[in-house]
């Protein structure tokens, strides 16, 4: 074979799902790329099936997949892409998940429990993933439960940028729980405002319900940036707003990556404690979702610049030295 030379370019893919076809064609715009036609279909019977337009062969692949309802559908069908991409001779694959599904089954809180944080990261490695990218991992330990790399991207400087703006002198950031404390501490450095902390107590046997019980911190008369991953049903961030307004804040704004939005989210979340909700589109947005004081921000030019960084064996972490 020393007598036969072989050359050739790398090439860049982008494949999308269903479930939020805007976001990876917002992607390939910023790449300065299309998406590659996919035929995916559901049958009769719920299966779901998926082949791409054009060879792949060789290849850098990106299957890109937002894991909103019906998040079962969704993980399916990017598991099946990555196996049709696998059997068709993609060189490299990576799974671009926005959103991680069931990042919050990250550990066992009582006995007899899954971790289905890490069945997932398995499944995506069985059905030929050899790299994972996402957006605010709900657990940092997740990036451990996959067997090769996790490129672990992060909003705030995306989040940052919208919040600017605000009057350092009269703005407070709050963790909305203990939990989240570290990353709002970092907020609070980046925007020069002091923290304070919401102490809440949650009943393991029955979800999303949760009871506030101290602040800790002055927010009388203040702005208050409450920041977090992600907002579910929005009971959480209502009673730690309504919290806030009974210990005398001013406003409340609320800065989250992941507009998961389950029902009644949207009718909850237009509650008078809260002033204005802040999110990046990690996630598909109907527009019966959104209200005038809503503000969506675009994520695709993070993850386009991500995948811009792993296609040239560039440095993901370099993106983020200093901001997070």
């Amino acid at each position: 074979m020393s007598g036969i030379k072989i050359s050739g370019e790398k090439r860049l893919v982008v494949v999308s799902g269903r479930a939020h076809p805007q976001l990876a064609a917002d992607i390939a715009s910023e790449l300065g790329t299309e998406l590659v036609e996919t035929d995916a279909r559901t049958f009769a019977n719920g299966e779901i099936y998926a082949r791409f337009g054009e060879s792949i062969r060789g290849t850098d692949v990106f299957v890109v997949q937002s894991h909103c309802a019906p998040i079962n559908e969704w993980l399916m069908e990017q598991l099946i892409m990555v196996d049709a991409a696998k059997r068709a001779s993609a060189k490299r694959i990576t799974v671009v998940a926005p959103f991680y599904p069931y990042a919050r089954q990250d550990k066992k809180g009582r006995g007899r429990e899954p971790i289905s944080a890490r069945l997932v990261a398995d499944l995506f490695k069985a059905a030929g993933a050899d790299r994972i990218m996402s957006v605010d991992l709900h657990a940092a330990q997740i990036q451990g439960f996959f067997d090769g790399p996790v490129d672990h991207l992060f909003a705030m400087p995306v989040l940052l940028e919208h919040f600017r703006g605000l009057d350092a002198s009269t703005l407070t950031v709050v963790s909305p729980d203990m939990g989240r404390v570290r990353v709002a501490d970092i907020w609070s450095d980046k925007l020069g405002a002091p923290l304070a902390i919401i102490h809440k107590r949650r009943d393991p046997l029955v979800p999303n319900q949760v009871s506030v019980h101290e602040i800790v911190g002055d927010v009388e008369g203040r702005t208050c940036l409450i920041v977090d991953d992600l907002i579910d049903t929005g009971r959480t961030i209502v009673k730690a707003a309504e919290a806030l307004k009974a210990h005398g804040a001013t406003n409340v704004i609320v800065g989250a990556t992941h507009a998961v939005f389950s029902d009644p989210a949207t009718e909850i979340l237009q509650s008078d404690f809260i002033d204005q909700v802040v999110v990046t589109d990690t996630l598909p947005l109907a527009p019966e979702k959104r209200w005038d004081r809503l503000t969506v921000l675009p994520i695709a030019p993070l993850i386009a610049r991500a995948i811009h960084e792993v296609f040239d064996d560039g440095s993901v972490t370099s993106m983020f030295d200093g901001a997070a």
